[in-house]
């Protein structure tokens, strides 16, 4: 004769509950919470997801971001779809660096690898004007980063929000005849004299020397516009997800450098 089973422990039958979440086991204790295993069960699978959806939520998210990603890229580029021809871009970035005058040259720091700039005027342009010419001190420290390193760059920023980026290499040239062409009176300002008749920010001077930098690539954004239709454009821009229209961003890369390099030497 088959005995009859007891009366299962609470435990027994959460496991039960575990093990067959689809057929309606449950259980109600008086002392217990009045809600059955199953109950938390169910709020504990939706709070936890399986690592396999985890996976598809991971790979959807990467998907989103590289489409969102594509469409901006598409967007900004539609912007820069007329982009003028080589000579027009050089011409315009000519113009504008010429009328700021004054630069940002980056070098890298020789004993700790660090990046630094400083504010360096400009002393003349070769090549059709994408190398660039400036004076410099040759007992000062980014003489000493250029021998280390001659990778530099060399930006350019105006109020209205245009720039320019110079990507290139630097040398130290302190051929007199060089140091002569390119000399200005007013160096003497910062160099000073020492009195001993030869270190007296003359043409002559053996501390003057001239940075050239010869281009690589370079990018810069011409702004367009008024302030104004540049603010409709950044609040039309906020409003309907597109690019504000507010410059437009020109590169002029290697192979068009040397390009224009080589009609200019």
């Amino acid at each position: 004769m088959t005995s009859q089973p007891q009366d299962p422990t609470p435990s027994s039958h959460i496991h039960t509950a575990l093990r067959r979440p689809n057929q309606g086991n449950t259980v109600n204790h008086k002392n217990e919470d009045s809600e059955s295993p199953s109950t938390p069960q169910k709020a504990c699978t939706n709070k936890i997801s399986s690592p396999s959806s985890l996976r598809r939520s991971s790979r959807f998210l990467a998907h989103e971001f590289v489409a969102n990603k594509k469409i901006n890229s598409r967007r900004y580029k539609a912007k820069a779809k007329d982009e003028p021809g080589l000579e027009e871009k050089v011409n315009d970035l000519n113009a504008f660096i010429k009328a700021s005058k004054f630069g940002m040259m980056t070098t890298r720091i020789a004993d700790s690898g660090l990046l630094v700039s400083r504010a360096m005027a400009l002393a003349a342009q070769e090549s059709g004007g994408l190398d660039l010419l400036f004076h410099t001190n040759t007992q000062s420290g980014k003489t000493s980063d250029l021998d280390s390193d001659a990778h530099v760059n060399v930006a350019f920023l105006a109020s209205d929000g245009s720039w320019a980026s110079i990507s290139g290499t630097a040398s130290v040239v302190t051929d007199r005849s060089t140091v002569s062409k390119y000399y200005s009176p007013a160096l003497k300002t910062w160099l000073g004299d020492l009195g001993d008749g030869v270190h007296d920010g003359g043409e002559n001077d053996p501390r003057i020397g001239v940075i050239r930098v010869k281009a690589v690539t370079a990018t810069y954004a011409v702004s367009k516009g008024t302030a104004i239709g540049r603010g409709i454009e950044m609040v039309k821009g906020a409003v309907t997800g597109e690019v504000a229209n507010v410059n437009d961003l020109r590169e002029i890369d290697q192979k068009e450098v040397e390009t224009w390099r080589s009609q200019h030497a």
